[in-house]
């Protein structure tokens, strides 16, 4: 609920600011998004892996490599099948609005599923205590996927409010699109729960699937035409917080 949280009150956003974000700020907003999620899939993901699979010597990547390869293939396997508009692109194209309305809010809910997902699994890892994940430092991801899904939230309602649909429709479909949040990780959770042996494989999957977010959509988004070092500099920001995070809380 936490991460669900953070969604809702950058939905919020609607109701203080204007009708459409700056470029720059947009840039920022992306950036920031892009390095906590970097910074989360390692520390919080990917760490955990490669230690609770160390007792398989010089082979003790091989879970953390196949897991990180499938949740990449599996947030492929998503983008190419559902009909979402991809985040930089939301202002191209002749589509009438309910399309370009309905693709955003599809877009922005594929991308909170790896992030649900990823809170699930290192629950599920804690729970476990083969995992050397401690309650802290599963509160550490949770806060900080909070953190970057307020600019996240923000960016989904704010283009919803330029196409002219109504502030408070736009707070709601913006919640909306992080409710699959809780969802998602009530549903790796009970998953991994039962299978122990291979929690590795989940927590590098879910590392690998918010990866394909960052390279796929935020990236691209934040590096996009002038003043890409805006982008860039929110980038170390939000990796920064998270390492913070994670270090002083794990």
């Amino acid at each position: 609920m936490i991460p669900f949280l953070g969604t809702s009150l950058g939905s919020a956003m609607v109701f203080f600011l204007k009708k459409q974000i700056s470029s720059g700020v947009q840039k920022a907003l992306t950036g920031f998004a892009a390095g906590v999620m970097v910074a989360a899939s390692f520390w919080s993901l990917l760490q955990p892996a490669l230690e609770s699979s160390a007792d398989m010597g010089a082979l003790a990547f091989l879970p953390a490599a196949v897991g990180f390869l499938i949740g990449m293939g599996f947030l492929l396997s998503l983008d190419v099948i559902t009909p979402h508009m991809h985040m930089d692109k939301q202002n191209e194209g002749p589509r009438s609005g309910f399309k370009r309305t309905t693709k955003l809010i599809l877009a922005v809910t594929l991308h909170n599923i790896p992030e649900g997902m990823a809170v699930g699994v290192v629950y599920a890892g804690f729970l476990s205590g083969d995992t050397g994940i401690t309650a802290a430092g599963a509160l550490a991801l949770a806060l900080g996927i909070a953190i970057q899904n307020f600019p996240e939230g923000a960016i989904v309602s704010m283009p919803l409010l330029a196409e002219g649909m109504q502030k408070r429709k736009t707070f709601w479909m913006g919640v909306l699109s992080g409710a699959v949040e809780p969802v998602a990780a009530l549903v790796t959770l009970l998953a991994a729960s039962r299978v122990t042996p291979v929690m590795p494989y989940f927590l590098a999957f879910a590392a690998g699937a918010m990866m394909y977010v960052v390279v796929e959509e935020l990236i691209p988004e934040m590096s996009e035409g002038r003043h890409s070092n805006i982008g860039t500099i929110a980038f170390s920001l939000g990796f920064v917080v998270m390492m913070i995070l994670d270090v002083t809380l794990g």
